[in-house]
C-alpha cells in the first residue's frame, strides 16, 4: 500500500480543491460498507431462483477504486509481500481461470479498502500475518 492511494482513500486531489472521498472516518456505520460505497461489489439481479454472478457496480470514485484494484494487482503479484489477505486472494483464484483471477483481485481490493477504513477508525497497527500468532484451543 503506497502513500498515494492511503492519501486518495482519505482526500482526492481535485484541480485547485480537495474533494473528499471517504472523508469522515464516522461516516460508515460498519467498515463493510466502503466497499460498495466504492463500487467494489457484484451488481444483483435476481430472478425466481436464478442469481447470476454480475460485474461489479462501480459507484463512486473511479480513481480510488482504480488505485485499489493497483493495488491488490500488487498484493497478488510476485512481488507482493506474504500476507493473510495475499494467502486469502490467491486461495479464491485458485489454478482456475482468468476470470477467477479477475475476481479475486477485485475482492482483495475490497477487502483492502474495507481493511483501511477499519484500521483508520480503530488506529490499529497492521499486523500482516495476525492469525498465525493465535493458538487455537479445543474445548
Amino acid at each position: 500500500m503506497g502513500a498515494l492511494t492511503a492519501l486518495s482513500y482519505i482526500l482526492r486531489p481535485c484541480g485547485e480543491r480537495a474533494s473528499a472521498v471517504i472523508g469522515d472516518k464516522r461516516r460508515f456505520a460498519r467498515s463493510r460498507q466502503v466497499g460498495a460505497y466504492l463500487g467494489l461489489v457484484p451488481r444483483q439481479q435476481q430472478s425466481g431462483e436464478r442469481s447470476p454472478e454480475l460485474h461489479i457496480t462501480r459507484a463512486g470514485d473511479a480513481a480510488l477504486r482504480r488505485l485499489l484494484v493497483q493495488g491488490a494487482h500488487y498484493i497478488m503479484g510476485p512481488f507482493g509481500p506474504d500476507t493473510q489477505l495475499r494467502r486469502w486472494g490467491l486461495k479464491m483464484a485458485g489454478e482456475g481461470s482468468t476470470a477467477r483471477k479477475k475476481r479475486a483481485i477485485v475482492a482483495v481490493a475490497r477487502k483492502l479498502a474495507v481493511l483501511l477504513h477499519r484500521l483508520w477508525t480503530t488506529a490499529a497497527v497492521y499486523e500482516p500475518l495476525h492469525e498465525e500468532g493465535r493458538v487455537v484451543v479445543a474445548a
